[in-house]
Parts: structure tokens; C-alpha cells; sequence
């Protein structure tokens, strides 16, 4: 068995697409405001790929850049003012913030009418009730790609590795939307020893952890989807968390490390701001 590599890209520009279309019907220039605080290549440059995305969206993209001695406060009161701001109809605060800023405390202080990451608690919340309109933006890609595949969801064995606030909560609580069933391991699984045991029985596993290899190809069950989204780089090669040779034999579909998840991430916050720019209108 060869497994069918799951592209995010073809899929990604179908979305854009229709995004397109959507900022058309909605009459009005919708605003995406990006906050960085202090200097980070890697927000830098994700920052410019949000850019360059919008652009050809037809979204206006603002860049607003604060010094990294800016206090906890200083950065809650600028998020105020993009709040009150009514041609802002979307807020993105870039990682990594300055060690002394907590995240999960600032981005309470966004609009969860304007949180396009979908990390506001309430956002959050409305995943619980199966309500969100605006959802994180990995988890969605990730529900993307399966929906690509085909497959039905209902009753299908879920292994989720790895239990972050970005992704693997989130992703949980959007497959148990679908009546999957779904197992979240974690470091405590691996200490347990018992990770190996819960991948193999994974009628479709997802990895997000961000260490390369943790993920052995023998352990994958034949047949199984296999969504890889962690980003490593070895030496001058990205890989993910999945050894991708020996998985490619065994699963029917396979996410590329690059090429996989990532495409999608951007599109997903695009499709987030149409849909707070809907809310707000």
C-alpha cells in the first residue's frame, strides 16, 4: 500500500476562492490587524505570508509593530483600541510574545467578535455547544483535509497526540461534534508507555507535538489517515512528527511535511475574519 498524499494547497486555493467571492458580497473592505511586539523572525515572516495573503484576497492588511519592553497593560490597552476601532474587523496577536506577556491572559482582552485565532474563551466555549462560527485555525485545516477525503467521521477510532490549547483541545471537541471516537495522549501517555498501544489502533491519527520521529511508521495501522502537523527543522530539512517513509506504506492517506496542514492555516484565519466581518456587519 502506498497511502494518497493529502496536499493542503489544492484545497487551500479552492478556499480562497470562495473567500473571494464572499468579500465581494459582503460590500465593504474588511480589516485584519496584526500585532507584534518586539522582533521575531519567525512572526515576521508568518506575519508576511498573512500579508501577501490578504492582498490577494482583497482584505486590507494592517501591520502594527510595539516595542518587546511594551508591559502586559500597555499591549491590553492597544487591544482596546483596535476593539473600539470599527473598520478593524479582525485581530491577530503574532507568536512569540515577550517573555513577561501572558497569552492566554491577553487574548481574553480581543473581541471575540474580532478574535480570528478562535482563542477567545467564548469562541472556545461555542466549539462545546457546537456552535462556533470562528474556529481555531489548525483544527480547522485539519477538519478540511479529512472532509477531503471523503471519509465518514461517525463512530471512526480518533488518536489525537498532543493536547495544546491550539490544536489538540480544540481539534478534540470538533470531532466529538461529528460522533467521533476520539483518544487525546499526551506527555502522561508517553511516560506511561502506553503511547504506541493507543496510534495503533487509530483508524485516523493526528500529530501535534512538534518533536520529529516521535511517531513511528510501524506503529500506524494499515488503512489509517494520518494528519502530521508538526513543523521541525533538521539540519536544512523540514520534517514532521511522523517517520513519513514508513507511514506512506502503511496509510491510505498521509498529510506532506511541508505541504500538508500548513497551507491551510492562513486560508483558515482569512475565512475566520470573513466570518467575524459577517457577525460585526
Amino acid at each position: 500500500m502506498s497511502a494518497v498524499l493529502l496536499e493542503g494547497k489544492p484545497l487551500a486555493e479552492n478556499i480562497k476562492s470562495a473567500i473571494k467571492q464572499e468579500v465581494q458580497a459582503l460590500g465593504f473592505l474588511p480589516v485584519l490587524a496584526s500585532v507584534i511586539a518586539g522582533e521575531n523572525a519567525g512572526a515576521e515572516s508568518y506575519a508576511k505570508s498573512q500579508k501577501k495573503s490578504a492582498e490577494n484576497l482583497g482584505v486590507e492588511y494592517q501591520f502594527h509593530k510595539l516595542d518587546a519592553a511594551v508591559t502586559e497593560a500597555g499591549l491590553i490597552e492597544y487591544i482596546e483600541g483596535l476593539n473600539a476601532d470599527k473598520k478593524v474587523n479582525g485581530i491577530i496577536i503574532q507568536m512569540p510574545l515577550p517573555a513577561h506577556i501572558d497569552y492566554k491572559k491577553i487574548s481574553s482582552y480581543i473581541s471575540p467578535l474580532k478574535d480570528v485565532e478562535g482563542m477567545h474563551p467564548e469562541n472556545i466555549g461555542k466549539i462545546l455547544f457546537g456552535k462556533a462560527k470562528i474556529i481555531p485555525c489548525t483544527p480547522a485545516g485539519v477538519m478540511e483535509l479529512l472532509n477531503s477525503t471523503g471519509v465518514d467521521l461517525y463512530g471512526k477510532e480518533v488518536v489525537i497526540v498532543g493536547h495544546s490549547e491550539i490544536v489538540g483541545k480544540p481539534l478534540a471537541l470538533l470531532l466529538l461534534e461529528k460522533f467521533a471516537t476520539v483518544t487525546v495522549c499526551h506527555i502522561g501517555t508517553s511516560k506511561a508507555g502506553k503511547l504506541e498501544e493507543h496510534v495503533k489502533r487509530a483508524e485516523i491519527l493526528i500529530v501535534a507535538v512538534g518533536k520529529p520521529g516521535l511517531i513511528k511508521g510501524q506503529w500506524v495501522k494499515d488503512g489509517a489517515i494520518v494528519i502530521d502537523v508538526g513543523i521541525n527543522r533538521i539540519a536544512d530539512k523540514i520534517v514532521g512528527d511522523v517517520e513519513f517513509e514508513e507511514a506512506l506504506k502503511k496509510a491510505s492517506y498521509i498529510t506532506p511535511v511541508p505541504g500538508g496542514v500548513g497551507p491551510l492555516t492562513v486560508t483558515m484565519l482569512m475565512r475566520n475574519l470573513i466570518e467575524a466581518a459577517k457577525i460585526q456587519s
